[in-house]
């Protein structure tokens, strides 16, 4: 499978199946006999329970994941770090991290805090920034809704405004009964500049992690071969 190393996956928004697709991106990858590596920068709400790291390894199996820091509230990193009376590593500490994963794994997949400009730090640092760094490419993951047209172009102009290599859009929760509008944002967004790659299912998490794992190569059926 033709992919770069080093994959960044951002969203329209938070909520938008991030953590999902970065798991099924794995697990394809994993599947071709690849060695992956996750990375969380900033994990918030922990004090809910919340653990992308964690939920990734339980769909995807045999993987290493690894966050850079936890936060307990459900707020962005900057927000969350001030209630916690911490402080958050620089960005281009991430990317060190991740450029030492990168050297003992095939594919290194960095899944980000909402959407592509969130402040991952204390001086304007962002995935975006994030992603200059390491000269990576990005999946970006959208809803299928009303908007989604809007945020999707938004996001993809924000990429491309920095040189930013996308390898193409994922609807990350698609409906079991889709309608009108779902139907036609799937068709506009298989016509854009960069690849659509595939729609996982509404409630995919909830699979047992065997049929997340069969399921994910047919989801994304059109990554690069």
């Amino acid at each position: 499978m033709n992919l770069p190393g080093i994959i960044l996956v951002t969203g329209t928004d938070t909520g938008v199946g991030k953590t999902v697709t970065t798991a099924a991106l794995a697990a394809v990858l994993h599947g071709t006999g690849r060695s992956v590596a996750i990375y969380k920068p900033c994990q918030s709400g922990a004090a809910d329970g919340d653990s992308d790291e964690s939920e990734i390894v339980r769909l995807a199996g045999n993987v290493t994941a690894e966050t850079g820091v936890v936060l307990q509230e459900p707020l962005a990193p900057v927000a969350a770090a001030a209630v916690d009376g911490t402080s958050l590593p620089m960005v281009a500490a991430h990317a060190e991290k991740i450029r030492e994963l990168a050297a003992s794994h095939d594919h290194v997949l960095v899944e980000g805090a909402g959407g592509l400009l969130v402040e991952l730090d204390s001086e304007g640092g962002t995935l975006a920034v994030l992603g200059s760094l390491l000269a990576a490419a990005f999946v970006l993951v959208s809803r299928p809704g009303l908007g989604t047209l809007n945020h999707t172009a938004l996001t993809l102009e924000a990429l491309e405004a920095r040189d930013l290599r996308v390898i193409g859009v994922v609807l990350g929760s698609w409906p079991r009964f889709p309608d009108v509008v779902h139907h036609s944002n799937r068709q506009v967004l298989g016509t854009l500049r960069v690849p659509f790659l595939g729609a996982l299912p509404e409630q995919a998490s909830e699979l047992s992690p065997a049929d997340f794992r069969a399921g994910s190569a047919a989801w994304l059926n059109g990554l690069p071969a």
